[in-house]
């Protein structure tokens, strides 16, 4: 039984496409790649989106929306409602959805070859079993095994300066483990499920009470460490070739809420350049560990800066990161004319293990480019009142002020609409602003959560 909640996608004549299966957050960034793959074609590329996610009003042309959960939660609730499905979930649902195998067979006979792009490769995905159907990333498989933490822990130690952690196998384990570090690591214990992104399935925590209260799996391998306070989280995004092509496209600032939920980024970072060159070569340490594992494509590293100027290692994220798009629009305005992209490094990376010639690496931001993310997260289930339509592109709006056409830009894409009950720890919205520095950055983007919180009843 299928479950579209809405299509809109149109077929061009002479013109092949590739599907972008995942969030909507990401679309800005299967723009760059299908202009790399119309320039490597030598012939019109697009894409048609299949996403989950439940908006009033669609700006975006080419979508397919795939949610089995939204009907009962809007019965549920008596009005229209909005909803997610973890990633795994929804690439099982959208690999066995007739309409969605109905659009792959009408494109195979076209094209012969249909390109999948995604923001994190899972074994769940399975349409690319299908002959002719191949997936621009790295295997499902190696990602799954090196987006463990606890493999990440155990393969990198000694690699880069990592916190003091244990392993725990099941709750029981991670009790009686933790029990005695409490006055050992009196500033907390960070515990975090093996497979965690965005700080979902980790915590902070000053008691026993409070693993108790947010973990309950009997079965799940556990990650323990010893949280180390500061004040400063700075993630890079590279891309991996091979074990000597590794591409490093910029690092940022993460906005982190209750010491692991991560809601946005700032660009540049505020740290030195000595932090910086060390940064840089930590993340081409395991962008070459990634390589040695058959990793091929774009990665991220997140790491902590304590008061004393020590980096620490915390994750790798053997998938895109969430302000890849943004890197993008600033790599386009900063890079000599013509430079690749990391969506076209991705490709190349995935199918030759090698960049093309035009790559070039970012080692300034020549035009001072300020900006900065928010995901407005909904902190309970939420009522929508009113609306944010926003018109205007992210890659525009970074053409005009990098052209000096503005001082400073807020945009706020993505909000779900009015008259919506939304689901706790939901997307409502997405702010970007930019702007000369990083306090007129940080203002515009308090000025959009305002805006964003006056459309909640």
């Amino acid at each position: 039984m299928s479950e579209i909640y809405f299509s809109n996608y149109r077929l061009e004549k002479d013109t092949h496409y590739f599907l972008y299966i995942g969030s909507i957050r990401n679309y800005g960034l299967n723009l760059y790649l299908k202009e790399a793959l119309s320039k490597i074609y030598h012939r019109p590329f697009d894409f048609i989106s299949v996403v989950q996610d439940v908006f009033a009003h669609y700006p975006y042309p080419n979508l397919m929306v795939v949610n089995p959960l939204v009907k009962d939660f809007s019965r549920t609730h008596g009005k229209s409602g909005s909803c997610r499905l973890i990633t795994k979930d929804f690439m099982s649902c959208v690999s066995a959805d007739p309409n969605v195998q109905q659009l792959v067979e009408q494109l195979m006979k076209r094209q012969q070859k249909l390109y999948i792009y995604m923001y994190q490769s899972v074994p769940e995905m399975t349409l690319n079993q299908w002959p002719g159907v191949v997936i621009i990333g790295p295997d499902s498989q190696i990602s799954e095994k090196v987006n463990s933490k606890i493999f990440q822990y155990k393969s990198l130690e000694g690699h880069f300066p990592i916190p003091d952690y244990r392993v725990c196998a099941g709750l029981e384990t991670l009790i009686k483990t933790t029990d005695p570090l409490w006055e050992k690591w009196a500033d907390g214990i960070f515990v975090s499920e093996e497979y965690s992104a965005g700080g979902l399935k980790s915590i902070v925590a000053r008691s026993a009470d409070d693993i108790l209260k947010r973990f309950g799996d009997e079965q799940q391998n556990y990650l323990i460490s010893r949280y180390i306070p500061h004040k400063d989280d700075p993630t890079v995004l590279g891309v991996v070739a091979n074990e000597k092509d590794i591409y490093i496209a910029g690092a940022a600032d993460q906005f982190i809420e209750n010491g692991t939920r991560f809601v946005g980024s700032a660009f540049p970072s505020i740290h030195k350049k000595m932090v910086m060159t060390q940064l840089e070569q930590y993340t081409r340490r395991a962008g070459q560990w990634l390589a040695r594992e058959g990793f091929r494509g774009m990665f991220g590293c997140d790491y902590l800066v304590d008061s004393m100027g020590h980096i620490y290692f915390l994750e790798v994220n053997a998938r895109k990161q969430g302000t890849a798009t943004e890197f993008c629009c600033t790599l386009e305005n900063t890079l000599p004319k013509n430079s690749a992209m990391p969506p076209e490094l991705e490709y190349y990376a995935v199918f030759q293990e090698k960049f093309p010639e035009h790559t070039v690496e970012p080692h300034n931001n020549s035009k001072t480019i300020h900006w900065g993310t928010h995901n407005y997260k909904t902190p309970g289930i939420i009522h929508t009142g009113s609306t944010i339509f926003e018109h205007r592109s992210e890659r525009d709006a970074f053409r005009r002020f990098t052209g000096n056409r503005t001082e400073q830009e807020i945009l706020i894409l993505d909000h779900i609409g009015p008259n919506f009950v939304v689901a706790e720890k939901s997307f409502l919205a997405r702010i970007i602003a930019l702007g000369k520095d990083r306090a007129g950055v940080l203002k515009g983007l308090g000025q959009g959560k305002k805006d964003v919180e006056s459309t909640i009843m």
